[in-house]
């Protein structure tokens, strides 16, 4: 499975959802994109985009995308490293188009 992480996306978070392949948009030299035109060329080279926005779904039409995204609730890698074994196995269960939000306490 090929990973894409969006900026606000900890780069820590990559070492946890081994044997996947993981790049950041920052990486694939996609940075400046805006979200449409990230998705859009995103679903072309992976499966699941992992963001932190939680505005994307109201920004974004997301019917029809081939693309699985699944939105943290933070930014903070102190928070979400707690919650790695959440984040793998939901990245893993994906199915292309889905949407997730996760939440914990």
């Amino acid at each position: 499975m090929r990973i894409l992480f969006d900026l606000g996306t900890p780069v820590p978070l990559r070492g946890t959802l081994a044997p996947h392949e993981v790049v950041t948009t920052f990486e694939a030299g996609w940075a400046r994109l805006k979200n449409g035109d990230l998705l859009q060329t995103a679903e072309t080279e992976f499966d699941v985009f992992i963001t932190t926005d939680r505005n994307l779904q109201y920004q974004q039409n997301l019917a029809g995308r081939r693309l699985a995204i699944l939105v943290l609730p933070t930014t903070n890698w102190l928070e979400i490293r707690n919650h790695t074994t959440e984040v793998a196995a939901t990245a893993q269960a994906m199915k292309p188009g889905d949407y997730r939000e996760l939440r914990w306490a």
